[in-house]
């Protein structure tokens, strides 16, 4: 099948915006839980009804317009995620304006194209140290008129000043925009290494969510039903389920630590869990280490594997057996209650997306009592444009497509994808937006296949943007130049997609080792053994460092690994341009990449 499309099944009003969307819910729901939040990481949660989270609302967009933001300006979140960027995010619309999510770890290089570009005038940063990166860059940002940090008071100090400015001023400026209009614009790497911003819709997210609700109603709207964000609100993702939780009448929790993960899941008790598959392998492989140092490792193997068959025995014709269906309720007794129990023990759904989850740990879930409903879709498609629903699930695909949307398989079998959740161009990018679109359909850059119930499976990239097993994307390019410009680097591949973080392969220039060694008043030797040298290796792990300077700590090298050769248009592993042949060398050097996840990060080098 090469086309499969879901009729939309809630029709939306064009001239409305995401303020109608939350209004909805007040109206619906005005004294029923909404946001739960904590104040310290041991701390109760503390509730807001749909009515209070309103009222602090207008406080806060009060507040942002006696700080001088006029409807349409653009106000940057530069923080972690907590309930003051969900209040934010919602104050910043209900002023008429525009939020830009930054993540909180990235770099001041980072900080100033978005600020640039986006032509951010007012800056929400969560600490001092978010404030002091700011700092870097400051003289260079004319158009950023003020900063505010969160952790310095920013919220009460916006709700002070806000106090002038009437409710008929805030109830104006939020019927000002239309679903037609632009809603955030999020920043995620392109090729070049220079984050694109994706231009996502007031209609991108409330159509979308209002229909996912429909489509997904028994695991994310039965009476409830309540959610976790621990998820960076920076990403797209973690942005869809703050705006899904909505429509969906759901509670919404935060929790920013996410070392406090498994104690706020256990105290939160979440209905549905929706995150990235690395949140799913930490839990297994962390239930694992800890039945094995209590000497009950064999245990869990047994159970995880017995849960695993139970699981795929389910898909047959004729279900499980009554002796696989008796070891599978030992196994629970033994072992699988457990790993319930540390996700707070009511969780029956989880989403996952952002990167792919693996037949196994699907099939683990769903043995274990957790159903992992797998998804698809890019920050240009708001998060979502397939996933895996309650009538419709095939493990080891993401999905048929959300309703309103639409897939196909190009010639090539790219994935292209159509509807209400594509975004609407990159900002100040018109070569890249026309770029993105075939017949106007958004080129994923992934390849795939659709089965003939429009479900569909991932089947490798065509773009060399790597995705961690945390979902980020990282964009290579930025960090192989700036780590080439080291006068020993010949090349360098940076590898990591579905990894838990960022390696590089490195390769020595053999003709400038002789001149750097004696600069620097070290004895000649080889190429292999300059691999070894501590002087050498402590040069390179500078070059390293200055080298992540310019990106997140999730996009930076944690782990590199010298080769033996260099990669030369001889041994075709350079084009005659001199490009590196990537697919190649990820293929041939596929044991030395595997070598730079073993034994996680107890060094930097492999």
């Amino acid at each position: 099948m090469d086309e499969f499309r879901t009729p939309l099944l809630v029709e939306v009003d064009p001239s409305r915006n995401l303020n109608d969307l939350l209004a909805a819910r007040v109206g619906a729901t005005p004294d029923q839980p909404f946001i739960e939040h904590k104040t310290t990481a041991d701390g109760p949660w503390i509730a807001l009804t749909a009515r209070q989270f309103e009222a602090k609302v207008v406080e806060v967009a009060k507040g942002l317009a006696a700080h001088g933001v006029e409807p349409g300006d653009r106000v940057a979140i530069m923080s972690r995620t907590r309930y003051e960027w969900t209040l934010l995010d919602w104050a910043i619309w209900a002023a008429g304006a525009i939020p830009i999510p930054v993540y909180e770890t990235s770099s001041a290089e980072q900080v100033h194209w978005i600020l640039t570009d986006a032509d951010v005038s007012l800056l929400v940063v969560e600490t001092a140290e978010h404030a002091a990166t700011v700092a870097q860059v400051r003289a260079e940002t004319p158009r950023l008129r003020d900063m505010l940090v969160i952790d310095g008071g920013a919220i009460d100090a916006l709700v002070a000043a806000g106090t002038a400015v009437t409710d008929e001023e805030i109830a104006r400026r939020r019927g000002l925009a239309v679903l037609a209009d632009v809603a955030t614009i999020i920043y995620t790497s392109g090729t070049t290494g220079r984050p694109k911003g994706a231009e996502l819709t007031h209609e991108n997210f409330y159509v979308l969510t209002v229909n996912a609700v429909e489509g997904l109603g028994e695991v994310v709207s039965t009476p409830g039903a309540r959610t976790l964000l621990f998820m960076p609100l920076a990403h797209v993702f973690a942005r869809f389920v703050e705006v899904l939780v909505v429509p969906a009448g759901a509670v919404l929790g935060h929790t920013p630590d996410t070392k406090n993960l498994v104690a706020d899941l256990g105290s939160f008790k979440p209905t549905f869990v929706l995150s990235v598959p690395r949140v799913f392998e930490k839990v297994y492989n962390s239930a694992e280490q800890k039945a094995a140092a209590g000497g009950k490792g064999a245990i869990f193997q047994r159970a995880a594997k017995t849960a695993i068959v139970y699981s795929r025995a389910l898909d047959t014709p004729k279900g499980p057996s009554p002796w696989l269906t008796l070891q599978h309720k030992v196994a629970d007794k033994l072992v699988l209650h457990k790993i319930r129990d540390a996700l707070g023990g009511r969780a029956e759904w989880a989403i996952s997306g952002g990167a792919p989850l693996g037949e196994r740990l699907g099939h683990f879930y769903r043995g274990l009592g957790l159903r992992v409903l797998e998804g698809y879709g890019l920050t240009e498609t708001t998060a979502p444009a397939t996933v895996n629903t309650p009538t419709l699930t095939k493990i080891g695909t993401v999905g048929p497509p959300l309703p309103g949307t639409a897939v196909r398989i190009a010639a090539d079998g790219e994935v292209e994808v159509q509807g209400i959740h594509v975004f609407r161009g990159y900002h100040n990018n018109p070569t890249a937006t026309a770029e993105a679109f075939h017949d106007g359909w958004f080129r994923t850059g992934d390849l795939g296949s659709l089965d003939a119930d429009g479900c569909l499976r991932i089947t490798g990239r065509k773009k060399e943007i790597i995705v961690t097993a945390g979902g980020k994307n990282v964009a290579p390019a930025v960090l192989e130049d700036r780590l080439r410009g080291h006068p020993l680097v010949s090349q360098v591949v940076v590898v990591g997609d579905q990894r838990p973080y960022i390696g590089a392969l490195v390769t020595l220039d053999a003709e400038a080792l002789p001149g750097w060694l004696a600069a620097h008043g070290h004895a000649e030797m080889t190429v292999a053994q300059a691999a070894k040298d501590p002087a050498v290796l402590a040069s390179l792990d500078k070059a390293i460092a200055k080298t992540n300077e310019a990106v997140s700590r999730a996009e930076s090298i944690r782990k590199y690994r010298i080769l033996d050769d260099d990669l030369t248009i001889a041994n075709g592993y350079l084009t005659p341009k001199l490009s590196v042949k990537r697919n190649q060398v990820l293929k041939d050097f596929a044991g030395q990449i595997d070598a730079l996840y073993e034994g996680g990060l107890d060094d930097s080098r492999a």
